[in-house]
């Protein structure tokens, strides 16, 4: 059989930083403090007035082609994950598509808000393993939340920021190391649906005045998420994943985790009994870029080279929802 294999990755951040003084001057009140010391965020990057998801998707995808040798007509597909489309409709898939000159790969985005490039990078990896059409998959997660922010609310604003990121999947065959995808694992908490989200602006609330005066069609916290439910979720996909593969937890080499607490990663692991230092963190210069963080923290310990061929890494994400993620490959 076929399996799926990452050769490459690329990312992109805007050039707009934004540190955290910004907040203590824009909301009136020191926000730095408790960024730095408890969620260990200095800075974050927002997209300029005249820049929006696909060019952040563009960037990641051109760089990810670039280091990989590979042209963007030998591409078959192109996956591209958000929670910020470039327009409601038509995918932003289908602008990457054409900005890169992909003529020969066919497109989707999906939605599965923070977990969102997980969910991709298991679509992609099955594609290839079913159908030997697929050569070359990519995958990409881009998110350009600051132009979904209420500038006057805390709870989002100082947290959420831009960015993308993007692997390349190629087809090789089985080898007896089992190099490639490995196991996978979705899970889905719909029960919280309504307590994080942009609800203004789809079906149910087409944007009016009343949505606009309320702020629905900005990011909103409506309420508090329980804090041990991503460290219980995220640490039994992972054993799941060891289970599933034949290996312990502690065996894995890096795990890149959704970047959203540093509290809630170093929880997951320590439940894991796995050193910290193996939940690679982007987070302190990034902040929180959602279904782009995960693949921005491949390529940012890629680029380091904290990952190399023979490594077992496992990628879990989560988002709004709410919805889980979670992957294993051998690189």
């Amino acid at each position: 059989m076929r399996n799926a294999n990452i050769i490459s990755c690329g990312a992109y951040a805007p050039a707009r930083v934004i540190p955290n003084h910004y907040f203590d001057e824009l909301l009136g009140e020191d926000v730095s403090t408790w960024l730095e010391e408890k969620v260990q965020i200095f800075e974050r990057r927002w997209c300029a007035e005249d820049e929006s998801t696909a060019d952040l998707a563009e960037q990641a995808a051109q760089l990810c082609l670039e280091r990989a040798g590979v042209k963007a007509e030998q591409l078959a597909l192109i996956i591209l994950s958000t929670a910020t489309p470039e327009f409601v409709s038509p995918s932003t898939a289908s602008v990457v598509q054409h900005r890169q000159g992909a003529q020969n790969a066919g497109t989707f985005a999906i939605n599965t808000a923070c977990a969102g490039f997980v969910t991709a990078l298991d679509i992609g990896a099955k594609y290839i393993r079913a159908d030997e059409q697929y050569r070359y998959v990519l995958v990409i997660g881009a998110y350009a939340m600051s132009k979904y922010l209420n500038r006057t609310d805390k709870k989002t604003v100082t947290l959420f920021a831009d960015g993308a990121g993007a692997v390349l999947l190629h087809a090789a065959p089985s080898s007896t190391s089992r190099e490639g995808f490995l196991a996978s694992e979705l899970i889905s908490k719909g029960a919280y649906h309504s307590w994080m989200g942009i609800y203004g602006g789809g079906t149910r609330q087409p944007i009016s005045e009343a949505v606009l005066k309320n702020h629905d069609h900005q990011l909103k916290f409506v309420r508090k998420f329980p804090p041990e439910l991503n460290p219980e979720i995220w640490s039994q996909m992972a054993r799941n994943l060891s289970q599933r593969i034949g290996v312990a937890p502690t065996e894995v080499h890096r795990y890149f985790i959704t970047q959203i607490n540093i509290n809630a990663i170093w929880e997951t692991l320590d439940r894991l009994d796995v050193a910290r230092e193996k939940g690679h963190t982007i987070m302190h210069r990034y902040a929180y870029t959602g279904s782009a963080c995960i693949p921005m923290a491949f390529n940012d310990a890629w680029e380091k080279e904290l990952v190399k061929k023979g490594d077992l890494v496992y990628f879990i994400g989560s988002g709004g929802g709410l919805t889980f993620a979670s992957a294993a490959f051998l690189i």
